[in-house]
């Protein structure tokens, strides 16, 4: 991007906002975003769950997705960003290997792995992505920089920003996945308002003991 100081502040900032009108609206991702509620919706419904993870920040949209989706959208998300976990399979298997050791210990088969990547070239992320697959689960990855990024190969479902500005790649993932989760939080208390209503009649026709 260009330097502030050449083209001033707000011009500068008009531009930084355009890259994120851009790249949120991009032709194909409403569908692959659909898609994605459609697996996350699907393992509700198979009782099973979300794995979210990712490095640095992406680690830190991670945490939030993973509450946002358990609360709001009523799917099951764990995330591993305990500091005693990371630095136990940190120390042990090494860090390239401490995801794929956690998804070894924690998922089960059918799961589904969100895995959060800028670069889409960490090599914890990789080998987290073949354990996944490995072992049975959906894996989704959200990558941005290259448009070849190794990661971006390893999904059945893979988002990609096209960016290689750090901070623009990863607002743009965490506010597709909050948009999935907010999609999700709409049809569960579409759910919620039909149980309720199917309870009334119900309850009013019960005589008691």
């Amino acid at each position: 991007m260009a330097d502030p100081q050449r083209c001033g502040d707000d011009q500068w900032l008009r531009a930084y906002f355009e890259q994120y009108q851009a790249l949120l609206f991009q032709l194909d991702v409403c569908e692959q975003l659909r898609r994605l509620a459609g697996l996350l919706e699907g393992a509700r419904a198979t009782g099973r769950k979300v794995i979210l993870a990712g490095n640095g920040g992406s680690a830190a949209i991670a945490s939030h997705c993973a509450v946002d989706f358990t609360k709001a959208a009523r799917v099951r998300s764990i995330n591993f960003n305990e500091a005693d976990l990371i630095t136990c399979f940190a120390n042990d298997y090494g860090y390239e290997h401490w995801l794929e050791r956690a998804i070894e210990y924690y998922a089960d088969p059918e799961d589904v792995a969100i895995l959060i990547s800028a670069s889409g070239k960490s090599s914890n992320m990789l080998n987290a992505a073949r354990a996944a697959a490995d072992k049975g689960l959906t894996v989704v990855t959200l990558t941005g920089f290259a448009p070849d990024n190794p990661l971006r190969a390893l999904g059945r479902l893979n988002l990609w920003v096209d960016s290689r500005a750090y901070n623009i790649v990863e607002m743009t993932h965490h506010i597709w996945l909050l948009a999935v989760c907010d999609l999700l939080a709409a049809a569960a208390d579409r759910r919620a308002t039909r149980a309720r209503r199917e309870a009334v009649p119900a309850a009013a026709g019960d005589p008691g003991p």
